[in-house]
């Protein structure tokens, strides 16, 4: 419940700052649940502040192989000839 607060205060903040256009309020919630997933993760003690950097830093940069081998995958098909 107190999470669910923390979001709808966020969110009523937003529409008080006069943010209207949609990708701007969709910015600002990644923000807000990524800084929220980070607070979790460091209650918990699972991983120091320096080695989760890291470690985000390289899944991010893994997801954007992923993307870029997707991408290059689809053009990259031929049909072969019948001799």
């Amino acid at each position: 419940m107190k999470n669910s607060k923390f979001v709808i205060e966020k969110l009523a903040k937003l529409f008080e700052q006069g943010l209207v256009s949609s990708k701007d309020i969709a910015n600002e919630i990644m923000t807000i649940l990524k800084s929220k997933r980070d607070e979790i993760v460091f209650k918990m003690k699972l991983t120091s502040k320096d080695e989760f950097e890291v470690l985000s830093k390289r899944v991010e940069n893994l997801e954007n192989k992923i993307d870029k081998l997707k991408s290059t995958k689809k053009k990259k098909i031929k049909k072969a000839k019948r001799s």
